[in-house]
């Protein structure tokens, strides 16, 4: 079959693409081909009783399908250049933060509406931080909630259907040039387009690499963050939370001077598991809902390691690192802050003895047989830091969970239209390397439609 436009993956990016591109010339036709399931079949089978860890399903849930990684995220739209990828380096920090602003506008005219936009604008917070030798980045954040987050896509699956063509759990396993455009190869058979937008996120990482490769498009080694999770009472940082919701918080360590940063932070929220490329790692949700608002409130430490000579493979570092905490822990580790500090595993009856009751499943054991040192002494100083912000962070009963990696795409060659070097080949999103958040992925996929659309 032949299409007018061809979108490979339907996060974010795939998805505000496919919807600007029906906004701005309605007469396209256009496919969309994404690896997992539509939303309403998107369930993750651990339920806590029968299902209690990963099983590693084919393809996760979690991960994959409609709406991406974000769908079962929180749902945090942060609208800055402060963070959340370098987008503001190929289209100008201007026109970056109006389609950020754009993309809050669907989101809320789709069921948004009634969730509420923070902001670090005059926030006193800032102040602290810098007294303490911490970093506050400037953004003003909308909080969907995992919740609406899930509404909203439905929303917008609904308008987009009828006039879009969806083929889900239908991996793409090829892409080529066919004369003025591209040709795809998947289970459906093939199909051509003039244009060939992909968007495949970060779980799709080993598969642009290969399209790379196969293409001869230019690509650079980008970085990979690895930490922990960290989860505490909610009282702990309700002061913060109430105003900020989301607060970046980045400390600079005093050994190695390597940054440490505060990532998606959930308050009330739970953590969870997620199943990269069959690697068992973790992250966090939260919720509008109060009903379905926990006693806790959790969030990331992650450090920021980049590699060059010899070695440039930053996800498989990554990847070695969660594999041994998988090898070690079969699955997620959860350990006490007080058990790290004194170089103790965690069992099974002081996880049940502390003061945290854990929303995550997870094996009790020792990060530090997992995390290299120097990553642990910094996530060590900067729960130390945070504890001057917000007293009780460092309690002996703050549980982290390990590991926790973000996987970023190599970054991809590509022009100020987001084209690479074939023509009318684009890469957005975070599989584009450029991007690392639901706000920039979106604010790409609306770019690239309306360039699309003016030719």
């Amino acid at each position: 079959m032949n299409y007018d436009v061809i979108i490979i993956g339907a996060g974010p990016g795939g998805i505000f693409s496919a919807y600007e591109l029906m906004k701005k010339k309605p007469g396209l036709s256009i496919a969309v081909f994404e690896t997992g399931h539509p939303l309403e079949k998107r369930k993750c089978p651990i339920d806590g009783v029968k299902v209690k860890s990963c099983i590693g399903c084919p393809t996760c849930a979690i991960m994959n399908g409609f709406g991406g990684a974000g769908a079962f995220s929180d749902g945090k739209y942060n609208i800055t250049n402060d963070f959340g990828g370098t987008l503001y380096e190929y289209i100008g920090r201007e026109q970056a933060i109006e389609l950020m602003e754009y993309v809050d506008e669907i989101n809320c005219e789709y069921g948004g509406s009634g969730t509420k936009m923070y902001s670090t604008s005059g926030t006193s917070f800032k102040k602290k931080c810098m007294q303490n030798g911490l970093t506050l980045l400037d953004a003003s954040v909308r909080h969907l909630g995992t919740d609406i987050n899930y509404v909203v896509l439905e929303n917008i699956y609904a308008a987009l259907k009828e006039s879009v063509d969806f083929y889900f759990d239908t991996p793409v396993d090829t892409v080529e040039t066919d004369g003025d455009g591209y040709r795809v190869k998947c289970k459906a058979g093939e199909f051509t387009g003039k244009y060939c937008v992909i968007s495949v996120g970060r779980s799709g990482s080993k598969w642009m690499q290969g399209i790379c490769e196969a293409l001869s498009i230019p690509t650079k080694s980008n970085r990979v963050d690895i930490g922990v999770r960290v989860e505490l009472p909610s009282v702990i940082f309700d002061d913060i939370t109430s105003e900020l919701y989301e607060s970046k918080i980045v400390y600079r360590t005093e050994k190695f001077e390597d940054h440490v940063r505060t990532f998606c932070m959930n308050p009330h929220g739970i953590v969870v598991n997620e199943n990269t490329n069959g690697i068992v790692t973790v992250n966090g949700h939260s919720f509008e809902d109060e009903s379905k608002k926990t006693e806790n409130t959790n969030f990331a430490l992650l450090v920021a390691k980049h590699f060059s000579e010899p070695f440039k493979d930053s996800n498989g570092y990554g990847e070695s690192i969660a594999r041994l905490s998988n090898m070690l822990g079969g699955g997620v580790i959860v350990q006490r802050f007080g058990d790290l500090v004194r170089g103790r595993r965690s069992t099974a009856s002081r996880i049940e003895e502390s003061t945290v009751h854990p929303t995550l499943a997870a094996t009790p054991g020792d990060l530090s047989l997992v995390l290299p040192k120097r990553i642990m002494d910094g996530i060590i100083e900067m729960i130390y830091a945070l504890d001057k912000i917000a007293p009780g962070t460092a309690n002996d009963d703050t549980l982290l969970y390990g590991v926790e990696v973000k996987f970023y795409n190599m970054e991809v060659k590509l022009d100020e239209h987001l084209e690479t070097t074939h023509r009318g080949l684009f890469v957005i999103g975070d599989g584009s390397g450029v991007t690392h958040s639901l706000s920039h992925a979106s604010a790409s996929g609306v770019y690239v439609a309306r360039y699309i659309a003016g030719n």
